[in-house]
């Protein structure tokens, strides 16, 4: 893997074509009817780049448009699924700041979550962050039993509130709280126990089960389906934008992904609760 962020269609100012997700880091593999969105960088443990975020959003596009293809299967490689967003500015594929990726309405959350085509995650490592956000809208995540799961977003100084909105829908109001109020890490079957998630298996078995639980939404009916699957998301609620988007470039957020990058605590912890590490 290289920095070249430049193949076929990448860079390009009319936009990707055909299967291109307009990034080296992500690409799309077609199986049949079934479509995986592989998350590929793994210099970087598979943190999402700004580019990376539009690519998985255009890869539910692409299926949703494409008579051929039924389903989407997002994963990632080696032990990674997602760590959650690159906050240390290396970003060589860029081409769009983060926050202004929000202020577009180019992530891939809601899309995915609204998406007519049936969405499933392989969960195959660590999921944070975004990366958790996008496992816990997918129609169904298949999870290894070794994963491990973090909303750290407080500890940077991001203010989510699509978190806040999705997570005590999902979870409840007490474990919600408690995930993003301490930034703890969960476990699999803890995560499960919580109805985080609906199904854990051995790490070996993702795929292969991610692949049986596509194939399974597919032979149910695709407009009857549709509509079970939005009202179900309808507990969701609305997620607050315009609060999310006011506190973009914060002082907080500015200090938090600052702190990340250079592997320290933000100025916000006490001196006594100070470690020394980076959160």
């Amino acid at each position: 893997m290289t920095d070249d962020p430049s193949p076929e269609g990448a860079g390009n100012p009319a936009g990707p074509t055909g299967d291109d997700l307009g990034t080296p880091y992500l690409r799309l593999d077609r199986d049949g009817p079934l479509a995986w969105c592989v998350v590929d960088r793994p210099d970087s443990r598979n943190a999402l780049t700004s580019a990376m975020y539009f690519g998985i959003r255009r890869a539910v596009d692409v299926v949703n448009r494409d008579a051929s293809l039924a389903a989407l299967i997002i994963t990632g490689t080696g032990d990674i699924f997602m760590p959650g967003g690159e906050l240390r500015g290396r970003e060589p594929d860029r081409w769009l700041d983060f926050p202004d990726l929000l202020g577009v309405d180019v992530t891939p959350f809601e899309a995915i979550r609204r998406s007519p085509k049936p969405v499933v995650s392989a969960v195959n490592g660590k999921a944070q962050g975004g990366g958790l956000l996008i496992a816990m809208l997918s129609d169904v995540a298949v999870v290894g039993e070794s994963v491990t799961v973090r909303a750290p977003e407080l500890l940077r100084g991001i203010a989510d509130t699509g978190y806040a909105a999705y997570l005590p829908a999902q979870i409840g109001i007490a474990r919600a709280r408690d995930m993003l109020l301490t930034g703890r890490e969960v476990g699999a079957r803890e995560a499960e126990s919580w109805g985080l998630f609906a199904r854990v298996v051995p790490d070996d078995e993702v795929r292969e089960t991610a692949r049986e639980v596509a194939v399974g939404i597919c032979r149910t009916a695709p407009q009857a389906r549709l509509q079970v699957k939005r009202i179900i998301n309808e507990r969701y609620g609305m997620v607050d934008r315009t609060t999310m988007d006011a506190f973009l470039y914060s002082e907080e957020m500015c200090e938090g992904t600052r702190a990340f990058a250079e592997k320290r605590e933000p100025s916000w912890v006490p001196e006594a609760f100070r470690t020394g590490r980076r959160l």
